[in-house]
Parts: C-alpha cells; structure tokens; sequence
C-alpha cells in the first residue's frame, strides 16, 4: 500500500488542472451545467411539461420552471419510488437517500441517479484529494486506511430494484470495488444500524488498523475515539494511530468540538470541512489553514442564489454567481443531475471570496438545532411541545432551546428554558413527553437520541414569569412581531436569557 501513495499523489497533481479549469472559469463551468442537465432530460415528464427542449438560457429556465420545496416536487418522487421512470430524469432512479424530514414529514427521499453518484460525489470527493494533495504533497494518506464514520447505514428494499437508506450508506454500496483497499471498516460493520454494536465493533476492528484519515460527523466519532481509548489504555488517539493527518468533517458546526479533539488526538493532524448532503456534493476547503469552502461549478448541479430576505415571497428572485456579494446571506437554489429542478436547500450561506468562489454555510432558513447532525426546526418543536403539552396538561407560554456540548464527563444534550401559563404535575414526565414526540417527528433526532449514544434526555428549566418578555426589552424587540427564537445552534442566547432568571 505504501507503494501507491507516491502514484497516486502524482496522478492528484497531474488532476489538478481539471480542478484549476473550473475554479478559473466558474460563470461558464455553471453554464455548461444547465446546458447538460436540461438537454438530458427534455424528454422527461417533467421537462416536457416545462419546454426544456426550447429553454437556451439562465433566464428562460427560471421564467419557466419554479422554485421548489420537498412537498413540490414529493409527488414526482413517490411515483418514481413505485416504480415509474423518467419523471425527474432521463436515466432509471434505483436509490433514494433518505434525508431528515420536512415541516410534514418524518423524513425526505433524495433520489440519486447513476450520474449524481458519478459525476457528483464520487467526483467531488477525487476532487478534494487532489486539493489536498496539491496543498500537502508529501502526504502519506494513502500509505494507510480512511476510517468512514457515517450516520445509520442500514439500507432498506422498496422493492427488487429499488433500496433506501442515508447518503453514506448509498455511497458505500456504491462506490468502485478498490474502495474497499483504503478504506476501514468493512462493509458489513458499516451497513450496520445498531450503534451501541456497531461502535464497539468500528473500534475493535479498526484500533489495529494503520488509521491516516478519518471522515464523519463529530458526534459519533468522539464516541469512537472514547471508546477506543478505554479499550487500550492510550492517553490520545495518536497513540493508536500514530499516522494519522486527516480529519474530514461536515453538516454541523465543528467550532464547539475542536478544543475537544485536539485533546482526544493529543497533537495537530489537518483538518478540512466539506458541505455535501443528500441532494448533492457542494464544495470543500480548498486549504487546511484557510476559512471558506470551495464552490464546486462542475459537478453536475446548476446553482442559483436567492437573497434571504426574498424567502416568503410571492415569486422570489435568484441571481447568478457573477452577480453574488461578499458577506450577504443567500439561500441555495438547486438543480441537479439527480433531478432535483430549482430545488430550494434550505440552507443559508455567504460568500467570502469571489473568483474564486469560496463560501461559509451560516444556518437555515428557518430558526434551527443542528449540533449533533439531528436537524432540529422550529416546525418540529412546536409540534412536539403541542403533544406534551396534550399528554400533561400543561400550557406553555413561550420556549427557547439550545444545545449542551460534548464535555469530558458526558455527551450531548438540548437544554430547554420553558415559561409556563400552567406548569405540568411532574417536569420530568413533561419531558419524557417531549421527547418522545421529537423522535417521532424527527428521524435525525431520533437516530441521535438511540440509547443516549450521542444525545441523553432534554435538560429543561422553567423560568419565572417574565423572563422572556424583560430579554425583549432589553433587545428593544418587545412588543409588535417581536419574538423569542426558538431554536439556536450555540448558546449565546440561552446563556443571555438564563442570566435573567434570578
């Protein structure tokens, strides 16, 4: 294996000017895109009932094709996952990544093509190796194994040709048969769905492993690291893995979590982040050492931007890359070889450098908890709060929510500050009920919360009447449309409002 790092290096290099093509020509790169993907399936139900074969520009596709959501396109998506074909796209869809739910849903299915697999994860992912090592060329990555650390991979049938699962268990069945070589664990401990089992089975087959890169949401891989530790009787993890250099991480906010595994791998190792989802592979650092993620122009998703503040209108406006600013909040709009058409991400980003097009995802449209990968929104939460409140027969004024961060001495959590109209007999049982909706509603939530693994039980604390309403004074928001948020993904707010309630 040592043998093929220097090569495989060298081919990297040798890459680069495909990667360099698209960052230095993104306008046309995304031109070229639209052009493909409306070609390809102008013979779609869908293209044919939006003229695709007569569209010839940006502008003509999005006079003609509207934005959507989950809930728009979700009819499409059922009839192709009963079996019809060429609805969405021109090429037979036999995957579905199933993603975190909608305002309705439990869950979302993306459907994933042979192309959005090919020309977009897979080529993405080449992609950010060859980023990595035309920064770092001595690198050794490939002299040793990448340890894949995703959600739940169990993958389920709908019927003999068509399966389900998450997006890294839909990667994983799919990728080229030499993925195995370099890659830990083997497919049958990373198709499991049990993570009690699977993570002592990940660190009893991978702790004697020669470990150089790691790719996974923190969450589960502290877990990991945990557990491995107390198996050897190392201090750090690398101890273990003594050639470890790479740690590769996305979907959540990795700020809370980079004292922690500093300590946990006992030295500096490379870190890079990645913005990749079930609808698609969007971009990837570029350098370790630099903020921002690399927009990926080229790989088979057509981007638009649609400023935040246009989000609840009646025919919101999108612009292009060439028209993007720098610091300004923008929701995504999509289009994707998967056939996803004007497909709104719900993600919000900005733009930290243009030419070449780098950018941050700051949050979602909607107020939100996403520390821990459980894609929380504030849909989910009134719901849930509305059936414990069914269950107790209690009232709730108001309620905010944040999350607790990894600690030395526990795992994650969600703290609750709740102002009550009419407190329930017991807290406690409020919160069992509370919980409990949120795992019904939420299989993100749901997945996280599997025996206090990655999440234990809410943390909640009823304020005094009025606490709420003296931090929106001191905001200068009380009063009119002014509210509480919700949900935050840090604590800032929470921190704030508890220091009131004295």
């Amino acid at each position: 294996m040592k043998l093929l790092s220097p090569a495989i290096s060298r081919l990297a290099r040798m890459r680069m000017w495909r990667v360099e093509s698209w960052m230095n020509h993104p306008v046309e790169a995304q031109r070229e895109v639209l052009q493909d993907l409306v070609t390809s399936a102008q013979y779609t139900e869908f293209g044919r009932k939006h003229r695709f074969s007569r569209l010839f520009s940006a502008k003509s596709f999005k006079e003609e094709v509207p934005i959507h959501e989950y809930e728009d396109l979700k009819p499409y998506i059922e009839r192709i996952m009963n079996g019809e074909q060429n609805i969405l796209w021109n090429t037979p869809m036999y995957w579905f990544a199933k993603s975190s739910g909608t305002t309705s849903d439990k869950s979302k299915f993306i459907p994933v093509s042979d192309e959005s697999l090919e020309d977009c994860h897979f080529k993405a992912a080449k992609d950010v190796l060859t980023m990595y090592y035309n920064y770092f060329p001595e690198s050794d990555l490939l002299t040793g194994k990448g340890l894949v650390i995703g959600g739940s991979h169990t993958v389920h049938s709908l019927n003999d040709e068509t399966r389900f699962g998450d997006l890294s268990a839909v990667l994983l069945q799919n990728s080229p048969f030499w993925g195995s070589w370099i890659r830990t664990p083997e497919l049958s401990i990373a198709l499991m769905g049990e993570w009690e089992e699977k993570i002592e089975k990940l660190a009893q087959s991978t702790l004697h492993e020669n470990v150089t890169s790691i790719s996974g949401v923190p969450t589960w891989t502290i877990v990991l690291f945990q557990r491995i530790l107390e198996i050897t009787g190392k201090k750090n993890m690398l101890e273990v893995w003594p050639n470890l250099e790479l740690y590769n991480h996305g979907g959540v906010s990795f700020v809370p979590y980079r004292e922690q595994f500093r300590k946990l791998i006992g030295g500096d190792i490379f870190y890079l982040e990645k913005y990749n989802a079930s609808e698609g592979f969007f971009a990837a650092q570029y350098h370790p050492d630099e903020e921002g993620m690399m927009l990926f122009v080229d790989h088979g998703i057509f981007m638009e931007f649609m400023p935040v503040e246009e989000y609840g209108s009646r025919n919101p406006q999108t612009i292009g890359l060439q028209d993007v600013e720098i610091g300004k909040n923008y929701a995504p709009v999509i289009s994707t070889n998967g056939g996803l058409w004007r497909y709104l991400l719900g993600d919000t980003i900005q733009f930290l450098t243009r030419y070449p097009f780098r950018i941050k995802v700051t949050g979602r449209l909607k107020h939100f908890i996403n520390a821990f990968g459980e894609e929380l929104i504030a849909d989910n939460t009134d719901r849930a709060i509305a059936i414990a409140c069914e269950n107790t027969g209690a009232v709730v004024k108001d309620y905010t929510a944040a999350p607790v961060y990894f600690s030395d001495f526990s795992n994650g959590a969600h703290e609750w500050l709740v102002e009550f109209e009419k407190k329930p007999a017991d807290l406690q049982h409020f919160v069992y009920e509370l919980d409990s909706a949120l795992k019904n509603i939420n299989s993100d939530y749901e997945a996280k919360r599997h025996k206090d693994i990655a999440l234990r039980m809410p943390l909640m604390k009823a304020l005094r009447p009025g606490v709420f309403n003296t931090w929106l004074k001191q905001k200068n928001k009380l009063g009119g449309q002014h509210k509480v948020p919700r949900l935050s993904n840090d604590r800032i707010l929470i921190e704030e409002i508890l220091s009131l309630n004295v």
